[in-house]
């Protein structure tokens, strides 16, 4: 987001993040210097040691200046990339999580005596865990602060891998995998803001698209490292290997990744000034705040849900993007049906047909420096100012390429045709899907900033609804239409939703002018 543009508001928010706080008086560590009685003092005025607390004037504390060395934005940019790389590879791991378990299917439920369905259902609970835990996951960061929530989450869903390694019965699995899914959903919920609290403006672009592919990257290497496994091991592998990188990950979490949250930041400032000068009166504009956890996490979960009922462009992107995701998980189910039947491949071979979706994701993020000067085109056209619009281009492009991929699935799935073929064509969904994503997430954050978090918490529960949802009737939809029909509907359902990002692209703001929630830039 363009941190030097002046931002209108129709509404504040409470968002801690955002949220502006005018004190009777405002104080950085540039106002201050050292005294001989006490650790500081106003610059031209009484050492604040010297008026009690008791005289009625508090003293906010904020960044000095842009330039803060203290501000997360002023870290050095091998700082920054490397806490987006480690917030990334927590995302990657995470949702490598949820589709690798899908490879497990033919020895577990032979093992645990179950059906298919009933192996499903841990594939639909965790990405149900992802939907929900950023519901409570999300408030709790503006309290604690995001490396709290990092190490914890992550810290319980290592240990929740390990009951699913060594379960006797299908209930205790099903019941870690969705607990698991609520641990590792801070890195869909928390991690987005941790790149936004590093980069500002057009650098925002590069980092966000990296973040943005590791959600969907993870999906398409679960079936790629579980056949290999689950060919050549037995399936309860696929969980040591799991807890093994999400072990070296969590490490990586503590030594590399600090607290990024600015409020928390300043209220730590704050502390430190407190106890130098002994002056009660200098307080983070967090601290002002009269909230508690509760309120704050019944407040997140109402306001995503006021989000998609009032906002048509928060309920319809969101839409679309649940669809793609519903779409994804679907092929983890279609895949193997498709090239074991019909190209008679075994469990490893079926986990590199996947390779098609790696692809198409690792492309679509490689092509970021395109959209990057288009954007700042777009900026450059519209005298200097930028608008959240100029965000969808890329959502713009992958609304085509998505159904372009999966009616090339569709028709191109048959014994005459080579294998390859199909596969291509998920390279173009794999693409499309990553520049949709990409699109509307930096949109939504730059259309709504004051309720950015809520923005994404919203698109999380959605998506994750329809992908929990979507793969429970996939095998059925398959089986009834066939091959070729089943994917067409899927890719009518994308063609349906595919003019939003156009038209939000022209009328977007027009339709934020008459928001309850969005912003409008002076100009």
């Amino acid at each position: 987001m363009e941190t030097d543009e002046s931002i209108n508001s129709t509404t504040r928010s409470n968002e801690l993040d955002r949220e502006q706080i005018q004190p009777p008086k405002l104080v950085t560590l540039n106002n201050l210097e050292s005294g001989p009685n006490d650790g500081f003092r106003e610059k031209g005025g009484e050492s604040s040691s010297g008026p009690s607390s008791t005289d009625g004037e508090e003293f906010d504390v904020k960044w000095n200046d842009p330039n803060d060395p203290e501000c997360p934005k002023n870290m050095s940019n091998v700082k920054k990339w490397i806490c987006t790389w480690v917030v990334s590879l927590g995302s990657l791991c995470v949702t490598c999580t949820s589709s690798i378990y899908t490879s497990t299917y033919h020895q577990m439920t032979a093992q645990l005596h179950v059906s298919q369905i009933v192996a499903i259902l841990g594939l639909s609970l965790f990405v149900g865990g992802l939907g929900v835990g950023p519901m409570f996951l999300g408030p709790m960061s503006e309290f604690f602060g995001r490396r709290p929530i990092y190490l914890v989450s992550f810290s319980l869903f290592t240990i929740f891998l390990i009951p699913c390694a060594l379960a006797p019965h299908i209930s205790v699995l099903l019941l870690f995998r969705f607990l698991g899914g609520v641990a590792g959903s801070a890195f869909l919920s928390v991690a987005g803001g941790t790149v936004g609290d590093m980069f500002a403006g057009p650098q925002l672009s590069a980092p966000m698209m990296i973040y943005t592919a590791s959600p969907f990257i993870g999906p398409s290497l679960g079936p790629l490292i579980g056949g290999f496994l689950n060919q050549n091991t037995s399936w309860r592998w696929t969980y040591w290997v799991l807890i093994i990188w999400s072990a070296f990950t969590l490490a990586s979490l503590y030594f590399f990744v600090p607290e990024t949250y600015h409020p928390v930041l300043l209220r730590q400032r704050a502390t430190a000034i407190r106890k130098s000068t002994g002056d009660p009166r200098y307080r983070a504009p967090i601290e002002k705040l009269d909230r508690s956890i509760t309120r704050t996490v019944i407040s997140s979960c109402k306001r995503p849900f006021e989000l998609l009922i009032f906002e048509p462009m928060v309920s319809l992107l969101c839409t679309f993007t649940a669809i793609l995701l519903g779409i994804l998980y679907i092929f983890f189910q279609a895949f193997p049906l498709v090239f074991a039947n019909v190209y008679h491949f075994d469990l490893q071979m079926i986990g590199c047909t996947f390779l098609g979706l790696l692809v198409g994701m690792v492309s679509g993020t490689l092509t970021d420096p395109l959209w990057a000067r288009n954007y700042r085109r777009l900026v450059a056209n519209n005298n200097g100012v930028s608008e959240p619009e100029f965000r969808l281009p890329p959502a713009m492009a992958g609304a085509v390429l998505v159904p372009v991929g999966i009616f090339w699935f569709a028709w191109t799935t048959v014994e005459s045709v080579h294998w390859i073929v199909p596969i291509i064509g998920s390279v173009f969904f794999g693409t499309g899907t990553l520049l949709v994503f990409s699109g509307v997430f930096t949109f939504l954050v730059d259309a709504y900033p004051l309720y950015a978090a809520s923005a994404l918490a919203a698109n999380s529960f959605v998506r994750s609804s329809f992908a929990a949802g979507f793969p429970l009737f996939s095998t059925i939809l398959y089986n009834k239409l066939g091959y070729h029909w089943a994917s067409t509907l899927l890719a009518f359902l994308s063609v349906l939703m595919a003019p939003f990002p156009v038209l939000f692209f022209v009328y977007g703001k027009k339709l934020r002018r008459k928001s309850r929630f969005a912003t409008v830039r002076n100009q």
